[in-house]
């Protein structure tokens, strides 16, 4: 367990701080086993954003740390991967008995890794309420399992499609599919064992295909499509996201998400949208319209969708995972974890350059994404993910008031209570009548959903009991008649600086601790507050951005021509109108 402490401001601190770690990052990806980077100089610098993210967890927290030093577990999960206990006070952080095995969490991990692409196995990277928030990569095929490291060298690319391999080798050979059978078994069967131990109920699947295919060969699985439905205890939840090449459209649309809505119609794309009825009650979104959302809005209802599941009265956890879980993966744990921030709900105690920083150097850059290879590609989901928060600042957004919602009649959000009472003086409308409940079936994931009717789940106290592991999902998903509308907030017209300062990370230690029964009660902040809070991690970001990796971002061209690009970057990004002149 490690403890972070408080050291002096210094003035200005912040922004060279995450100037440092932007010009590092656009440098070369980090990579545990050599050191973080490249040369005696970068290994330096990784260094010290590694210490400088212990120092903000233990602003909080109290938490472990699993060794990853050099990269024996995973090449590019961090050296010293966190894990969050409890929220804990200064007192709290030097008075506490010890209950958490990290040796055993440690096995577990070793044991498990294989299951996933990459050896990208379930990581908690955030604790709300108890209950860990988690990301990985998707579940590895057969070819990876017996042969990780060619395939990754010659099918790799450095893209988000870096993957495993083929899990249907040879339907002929019974040999090798009798084999092939038993070690799924093992293998997943210790993925499912560390899920378990960390309390997740909930899988978030990004992938826009049940299996991604290349050159005609199933390179991944997924959870949906598990064939001996392994996962079946697990709700799983089918949410397609677009990958990173999509993100080339939204660079070349004047970073502009408006409007810019996926093809779906593309031959790859196999994986349907499939949410739980339970899960959609509160929600008020209409499911069915999501082939016609575009980027903002699907951006909107999925972040939406995961702040609902967090914030629910069981003791369970969730995992969200894309394919290597390196571009859409941290994209919605870094919206997440922002989210809850500005609500006051997590890191109390971080101002927003602080929360800007942790999130770059710990959801993006020590998980190793390719910010690199994205910059040379036009590929701007790192950018879009930041930039994103102008579209999130509404109480909408607020798991303080989903906790509202709830609270006021178990098993009934405030429109329900309202129909309600309308129904009660006499009018026609009812509950059943004003809604408009479609269930749809989700071919795709037959091989791991049971055809068991799902029940609707009563929203009770914050202390419902934990979820009964032996409870199936369904493949039945539930989609409202109605929409919501979109609000886009105005860009910026000028970028701000942020005044918050980092410190230096001090006698920062290995210890082991326990969740007390109780946790500090969170900071909550009001809506205006929550609002003006995320503009400022917005700001700061776009300032450092725009004056490190902008001009990185824009291809070589003639000195007339640079103009018109950075004038087009600062019209996209919100820094300019888009009738300003220079």
């Amino acid at each position: 367990m490690a403890a972070g402490a408080r050291g002096c401001p210094q003035a200005g601190s912040g922004e060279r701080a995450l100037a440092e770690l932007l010009l590092e990052f656009s440098r070369a990806q980090y990579r545990a086993k050599d050191g973080g980077g490249g040369g005696a100089g970068s290994s330096a610098k990784v260094e010290r954003i590694e210490k400088r993210c212990l120092e903000l967890f233990g602003r909080d927290y109290c938490y472990s740390l699993i060794q990853n030093v050099n990269g024996e577990i995973c090449g590019h999960y961090p050296r010293q991967i966190v894990f969050l206990e409890y929220e804990s006070t200064d007192r709290e952080r030097n008075m506490f008995e010890s209950t958490v095995q990290v040796s055993k969490l440690q096995d577990l991990i070793n044991r498990s890794k294989m299951a996933r692409c990459r050896g990208r196995f379930v990581c908690p990277v955030i604790l709300y309420k108890g209950k860990h928030v988690c990301r990985s990569a998707t579940l590895a095929g057969w070819g990876e399992l017996y042969g990780r490291t060619g395939y990754n060298y010659i099918f790799s690319g450095g893209s988000d499609d870096a993957w495993a391999d083929t899990e249907d080798l040879s339907e002929e050979d019974s040999v090798f599919r009798n084999a092939d059978s038993q070690l799924f078994d093992k293998v997943r069967g210790h993925d499912i064992k560390l899920l378990r131990y960390l309390s997740i109920r909930y899988i978030c699947d990004l992938m826009v295909e049940n299996k991604k295919v290349k050159f005609g060969l199933n390179v991944t699985s997924s959870e949906k499509v598990d064939k001996a439905q392994r996962y079946a205890d697990f709700t799983l939840l089918s949410i397609p996201y677009p990958g990173c090449e999509f993100f080339k459209e939204y660079k070349d649309r004047d970073y502009r998400a408006e409007g810019l809505v996926f093809n779906w119609k593309q031959d790859y794309v196999d994986a349907p949208l499939s949410i739980p009825v339970s899960l959609t009650r509160s929600l008020n979104i209409d499911w069915s319209e999501y082939q016609s959302w575009d980027l903002v809005q699907q951006t909107q209802n999925y972040l939406k969708l995961l702040i609902s599941l967090i914030n629910g009265d069981d003791d369970s956890g969730l995992l969200v995972h894309c394919i290597s879980g390196w571009d859409r993966t941290p994209l919605f744990v870094a919206l997440l974890r922002l989210s809850l921030w500005a609500d006051g709900l997590i890191h109390a105690s971080l101002e927003p350059a602080e929360i800007l920083y942790l999130t770059v150097a710990y959801d993006w850059f020590l998980f190793g994404h390719m910010l690199v290879d994205r910059l040379s590609k036009g590929e701007e989901i790192f950018f879009f993910c930041f930039n994103f928060l102008k579209h999130i600042t509404s109480e909408e957004f607020s798991a303080v008031k989903l906790q509202r919602r709830k609270s006021l009649l178990p098993g009934f959000t405030v429109e329900e209570i309202c129909m309600l009472k309308q129904r009660d003086r006499g009018s026609t409308t009812s509950l059943s009548s004003d809604f408009s409940l479609v269930l749809e079936s989700s071919p795709g994931a037959a091989g791991s959903f049971t055809s068991e009717a799902v029940e609707l789940m009563p929203a009770g106290a914050q202390t419902q009991a934990a979820w009964k592991k032996s409870r199936t999902s369904s493949p039945q998903t539930v989609l409202w008649s109605r929409t919501p509308q979109s609000e886009d907030r105005p860009p910026y017209q000028e970028a701000k600086s942020s005044s918050s300062s980092s410190s230096n990370h001090s006698d920062t230690f290995l210890r082991v601790g326990s969740s007390p029964l109780e946790v500090p009660k969170p900071r909550l902040v009001p809506v205006a507050g929550r609002e003006s809070r995320l503009e400022e991690v917005r700001s700061a970001f776009l300032a450092t951005y725009s004056s490190t990796i902008g001009l990185k971002a824009v291809p070589s061209s003639p000195a007339g021509a640079l103009g018109g690009l950075l004038e087009q970057f600062a019209r996209g990004v919100g820094l300019r109108g888009s009738s300003s002149t220079l």
